[in-house]
C-alpha cells in the first residue's frame, strides 16, 4: 500500500487527510525506520508494508467506532504506537495514554510525539498489571485498546480494569480471535464487560483476516484484578 492507495482507502471510508496529517504519517514512517536501526521496534520496515500493516490497520478501528469526539484512550502494550498514534493523527482531539513495559519504546514515543507535534499524549513505562491497580488510572478511560498483544483472555485482564464503566474495550486481533472468543467469555464477564460487536474484515492487497471485538464495560471490575505482574499470562482466567 503506497501513500496514494493509503489515502484513497481512507477516502473510501469517509476519512480525508489534510497536508499536515499526510506529513505526520510520512515523518512517522521515517522515525520508525531510523529508530528501528537502534532498537527492535518492528519487523516491518518497508514503506508499503508500514502504511498497510501499521498505519491503515490501526485506523480500521475508526471504520466501526466513532472517534469524532474527545475520547480518552488508553493503549496497552502499544509498542511503536499502534493503534493509538495513527488514530491520534487522524482524530487530533483524542486524548491518548500509552503504557508499555519497555523503557526504550517509551523513549521512542516521546521523541515521536515531539517530532509529529502531538498534544494530549502521555506515555508511561509500566507493566499493565501495575498500571491497572493505580487509582490515578483505574477505570478512567472511555476506551482501552490493544493490538495483537496477547490472547483475549489475558488481554481482558490487562485492559478492562482501566476501562471506565460505560466505556469500551476494543481488541484488535488477527484470525485467532474467533478461537479465543469462547475462552475469554468467562474472563470478560467476571471483569465487568460483555461483547457488544464483533467485526471481521480483510486487509486490502494481501487479504489477511482481521477482527475487532468491541466490549461494553457494564460493571466495575472486582478490586482483586488485575492480578500481580505476569500472572494473567501464566494463568489466564478460566471457569
Amino acid at each position: 500500500m503506497n501513500k496514494e492507495t493509503f489515502l484513497k482507502a481512507l477516502q473510501d471510508q469517509g476519512i480525508e487527510l489534510n497536508d499536515k496529517q499526510e506529513k505526520q504519517f510520512h515523518d512517522y514512517f521515517e522515525a520508525l525506520v531510523e529508530w528501528n536501526e537502534k532498537m527492535n521496534l518492528t519487523a516491518i520496515t518497508d514503506e508499503e508494508s508500514v502504511y498497510l500493516k501499521h498505519f491503515y490497520d490501526s485506523i480500521t478501528a475508526a471504520f466501526y467506532l466513532d472517534f469524532n469526539q474527545p475520547l480518552s484512550i488508553c493503549d496497552v502494550g502499544a509498542g511503536a504506537g499502534f493503534p493509538s498514534l495513527p488514530l491520534k493523527i487522524v482524530f487530533p482531539q483524542l486524548k491518548v495514554t500509552i503504557v508499555d513495559s519497555l523503557k526504550k519504546r517509551i523513549t521512542f514515543l516521546n521523541h515521536l510525539a515531539t517530532k509529529l507535534d502531538l498534544d494530549d499524549v502521555a506515555f508511561y513505562h509500566d507493566r499493565a498489571e501495575n498500571f491497572g491497580k493505580n487509582q490515578q488510572f483505574r477505570e478512567q478511560y472511555d476506551m482501552v485498546t490493544a493490538r495483537a498483544v496477547a490472547r483475549l483472555s489475558v488481554l481482558s485482564e490487562l485492559c478492562l480494569p482501566l476501562t471506565k464503566v460505560g466505556g469500551k474495550f476494543v481488541a484488535m486481533k488477527g484470525a485467532s480471535f474467533k478461537d479465543e472468543l469462547e475462552d475469554a467469555a468467562f474472563a470478560t464477564s467476571l471483569l465487568g464487560a460483555e461483547l457488544e460487536n464483533h467485526h471481521t474484515f480483510y486487509l486490502p492487497e494481501e487479504d489477511s483476516e482481521r477482527n475487532i471485538g468491541i466490549y461494553h464495560k457494564r460493571r466495575k471490575t472486582p478490586k482483586k484484578y488485575p492480578r500481580k505482574a505476569g500472572l494473567p499470562n501464566k494463568s489466564p482466567l478460566t471457569q
